[in-house]
């Protein structure tokens, strides 16, 4: 899994590196998962986190886009540091939300001249949270493989999508959420990114379903170590994935001893790594929250 340190490996290098590549090949990719930090402190603890992580030499690290694209310039100064102050390869997280297509083809083209060419092209969450209804900018985008085919006219970006093993909350069915996935693969998308999954089966039904349909889009599994239980929760409440009984009950089971479910959170974490990678999933995507100890935990125990 060495893919290079930023010693061997030239800015120009990681400029061309595809990551189809490295998810289709026998090895699986290892990856992580940052947002932009809003304050001093918080960025601090962020870079913390990087040079850390970085030392493992991962796939790709990926920057997330805040609700609303409220962190529109954050996410871009910060993929754009990534790239040229570490030997991380970046991949910028990109929503429809609260963007005309006139503005998001702005953010796409200040990728490409900084050189960044991996984009993770996503619909978003509606501007008043989960639960409401989504609406579109007045000039904007409806759908995320709308994005998708405005970011490939681009040309050289290798585009990435959402997954959702446990169901869109919008979507009614299995089918409905395999039925998007194929519209995304048909305009240009190269691979999926789940979110967290707590379920491997649910994963498991997903991706074989797409492989069922004739999809060949490869759907990397998204794990978050659980250090703080009430704060996965509450997560996954707003993500609209409940988290399985199964986990909370393994949790629970610890009350209020804070180190003792930091250890269960870490050792369910690895259990469904293991679990995805014997079961044929092309790597592991970890959602860090910008801290390094329990994502490094857990690779270390892989």
């Amino acid at each position: 899994m060495a893919h290079g340190t930023a010693s061997s490996m030239t800015r120009a290098e990681r400029f061309t590196r595809s990551l189809v590549a490295m998810i289709e090949a026998p090895t699986p990719t290892f990856s992580f998962e940052f947002f932009p930090p809003k304050d001093d402190a918080a960025a601090e603890q962020l870079w913390e986190a990087i040079r850390r992580l970085e030392k493992v030499s991962p796939s790709f690290v990926s920057i997330t886009y805040g609700a609303g694209g409220s962190t529109r310039d954050r996410t871009v100064r910060l993929t754009e540091r990534v790239l040229q102050e570490t030997s991380l390869t970046p991949m910028a997280h990109l929503t429809c939300v609260g963007h005309s297509v006139t503005e998001l083809r702005q953010v796409v083209g200040t990728y490409a001249a900084a050189g960044v060419r991996n984009i993770l092209a996503l619909r978003g969450d509606p501007q008043g949270g989960l639960g409401q209804p989504w609406v579109a900018h007045p000039q904007g985008l409806n759908h995320a493989d709308e994005l998708v085919r405005i970011v490939k006219g681009f040309g050289d970006f290798t585009v990435g999508v959402a997954a959702f093993p446990d169901g869109h909350p919008e979507s009614r069915t299995l089918e409905d959420d395999v039925a998007t996935l194929i519209r995304k693969e048909q305009q240009g998308a190269e691979f999926a990114i789940t979110q967290m999954v707590f379920d491997v089966d649910n994963y498991l039904r997903l991706r074989d379903e797409l492989a069922r349909r004739g999809s060949r889009l490869p759907v990397i599994p998204g794990l978050m170590p659980i250090t703080n239980a009430r704060q996965v929760v509450r997560m996954a409440e707003l993500a609209g994935q409940p988290m399985p009984r199964a986990v909370t009950d393994r949790l629970e089971r610890h009350g209020d001893d804070a180190e003792a479910v930091r250890e269960e959170g870490l050792a369910i974490a690895t259990e469904s790594a293991r679990h995805l990678l014997d079961e044929g999933a092309p790597g592991i995507h970890f959602i860090t929250m910008n801290r390094s100890s329990a994502t490094l935990e857990v690779f270390g125990n892989l």
